[in-house]
């Protein structure tokens, strides 16, 4: 870090005068104790979420997870979890409020990460806490700069000129690998609230379900016709024919295509 820069920089919260030594990137104001982090020229917040989840209650949220409609039936039971690690992982997060709309958040990974779908976390601030020292043994570095993080929310979330506050936030996160079927999956457990996030998984097959719906779909079309063809072929007697081979048929149809459905979700 710039020697000249470092003079320079304040503290976001109170204004006071910071001094980090060569290299620092955590510091904490010796003003009024805010946890800060620099960023070449910037002081942003620091904070962290802190767990409420351990392992074990971060593997049932998981195993929850996996008994979900999202993901293949009983992978809850036919998964094997075969590695589970713990770290406090570093992300940018970003607030600002429209003029009379709603606050509107944002969160960019500051280090790199193959679960994207982390940026759908949201995070409250009256759950986040000043962050400790005590925790640089299980945080993970940042490595994305500020300005990077920002360019990315430019091009998708929130205009970048908009950001009315910026953060950095460590989340209490476990990283879980499950083998299934001879491949292995990766899944992120967030220990503050159990929400867990996964780009690739096993998931359900939708071409069953499909199937079943476009055979349904098909088979009341048919049934639907039999008025219109009842009244072509002999008026309005014909209509009320037709209409009630088009209710008699339905009662029939209806069970069996249930039936047909119940056995689709139970097998897939």
């Amino acid at each position: 870090m710039n020697t000249t820069l470092a003079q320079a920089l304040t503290c976001t919260q109170c204004g006071g005068e910071l001094h980090p030594d060569e290299g620092q990137i955590f510091l904490t104001c010796p003003y009024c104790g805010a946890a800060v982090f620099i960023d070449k020229s910037r002081v942003v917040f620091h904070w962290y979420l802190a767990p409420t989840f351990d392992e074990e209650k971060a593997r049932a949220s998981l195993r929850r997870w996996m008994a979900g409609n999202q993901t293949v039936k009983d992978l809850d039971q036919k998964a094997r979890i075969v590695s589970a690690a713990f770290e406090y992982f570093p992300v940018w997060y970003f607030k600002t409020q429209p003029e009379n709309g709603p606050e509107i958040t944002a969160i960019e990974p500051a280090a790199a990460i193959s679960i994207s779908e982390l940026r759908q976390l949201k995070l409250l601030a009256g759950d986040l806490r000043k962050y400790d020292s005590s925790l640089d043994s299980q945080a993970h570095t940042p490595t994305v700069p500020l300005q990077a993080a920002l360019d990315w929310l430019s091009q998708g979330q929130l205009p970048a000129g908009e950001v009315k506050e910026q953060a950095l936030v460590h989340i209490p996160l476990f990283t879980f690998k499950y083998e299934f079927q001879g491949r292995t999956y990766t899944a992120l457990v967030e220990a503050g609230t159990g929400a867990v996030f996964a780009n690739i998984y096993p998931a359900k097959a939708e071409a069953p379900y499909m199937l079943a719906g476009g055979l349904t779909a098909a088979v009341f079309l048919c049934l639907a016709a039999f008025p219109v063809i009842g009244a072509l072929v002999d008026g309005g007697s014909g209509a009320s024919i037709g209409m009630f081979a088009c209710i008699g048929a339905g009662v029939i149809a209806a069970p069996l295509l249930f039936a047909l459905a119940a056995y689709v979700a139970a097998k897939i």
